[in-house]
């Protein structure tokens, strides 16, 4: 984004290219940043054009941002289109930032609850073990079964702590595979709840790369492709292929998602006006706006549901605990008198 919003700037001002980019190389600090620019530099100094150079650089620079500043070469108007890759990785950053807000607090009091949890059952529990040793018969499940689990946890905390280091082990290897990395993104379209933010945000994510790229006259097939690279979500990815390769054959591009059950009719009637009045370029961008403000008070809502809900069942645990622990003292009080 510094890259990105430098150059735009130093463009803007008239500087060439060369010039822009060899102040870049000498002004930026960070030395892995300062070596790219300067290979950038080297590349175009010998007669290549900047796109070129920046696809020697995959790993930094996506096809989106190749295939615009591609357009920008031939249009001349490369500035303009940093400008819009600058304003476009802003808002995917507050869109993440947006969704990492959202699963905080929730992720928070889980994790808080959980400790609590072993805390009480492994500190507080097993004081009062000897204490209900005289009203065994009469100790309510609840407290049978959490005394239990403490003398478990207790006496065997290593294997409860190699299982639980084993199975976030294990269960990282799998979903770095590709049958874990399918099954979770499959996941993601067809789980109630989770389906509509994922639709949403891939949806965003997929018209404002279209919309861009059409709109500075990237061809669509390339316009398509880079749309796959802008989504991680493999399984939506494969919508998108079956959308490239239908328009490389001669197709539209609302048919494929017309016949897609992932897509909301809105999106499918909005992309089919748009491709008849041959304006989907601009259509894609007034949908992906919607769509960012649609998922942003999605999650807002889903936040403030999450919130009371977590707190309820941390409440009913907390219940829980305290009347295994509390009925058998009145039991035990009562026996006394």
């Amino acid at each position: 984004m510094f890259f990105t919003e430098q150059l735009a700037l130093l463009l803007e001002t008239g500087m060439s290219l060369f010039q822009s980019l060899s102040l870049l190389a000498e002004q930026t600090e960070n030395s892995a940043m300062a070596s790219l620019v300067e290979d950038l530099r080297e590349q175009v100094s010998t007669g290549k054009p900047l796109s070129v150079a920046m696809a020697s650089h995959e790993s930094v620079f996506s096809s989106t941002y190749v295939n615009l500043i591609a357009a920008s070469e031939e249009g001349g108007f490369m500035h303009k289109v940093l400008e819009q890759l600058l304003h476009m990785e802003e808002r995917r950053e507050n869109l993440r930032s947006t969704i990492i807000s959202a699963l905080t607090y929730p992720a928070f009091l889980t994790a808080f609850s959980f400790f609590t949890i072993v805390f009480v059952l492994v500190f507080v529990f097993p004081k009062f073990g000897d204490m209900f040793s005289a009203i065994a018969d009469e100790l309510p499940p609840t407290t049978v079964v959490l005394l239990a689990f403490s003398d478990s946890l207790i006496a065997h905390w290593h294997w409860y702590c190699g299982g639980a280091i084993a199975c976030l082990w294990l269960g990282g290897l799998w979903l770095r595979s590709d049958s874990g990395r399918h099954t979770l993104d499959r996941l993601k379209l067809t789980t109630p709840g989770i389906s509509t933010v994922a639709v949403q945000l891939y949806l965003s994510q997929t018209l404002r790369v279209l919309g861009l790229s059409i709109n500075h006259g990237v061809p669509i097939v390339d316009a398509l492709k880079a749309c796959s690279d802008a989504v991680s979500n493999r399984e939506f990815r494969l919508l998108l292929h079956r959308v490239e390769l239908h328009v490389r054959e001669g197709g539209r591009i609302a048919d494929e998602f017309e016949a897609s059950p992932l897509i909301p009719k809105l999106t499918k009637q909005m992309l089919m006006t748009a491709e008849e009045a041959g304006n989907i370029g601009l259509v894609g961008i007034r949908l992906s706006d919607y769509y960012e403000r649609e998922l942003a008070k999605r999650l807002d809502r889903m936040s403030k549901l999450i919130e009371p809900v977590m707190l309820l069942v941390m409440g009913g645990l907390v219940g829980v605990i305290v009347s295994s622990l509390v009925l058998p003292i009145f039991k035990l009080s009562h026996a006394v008198g």
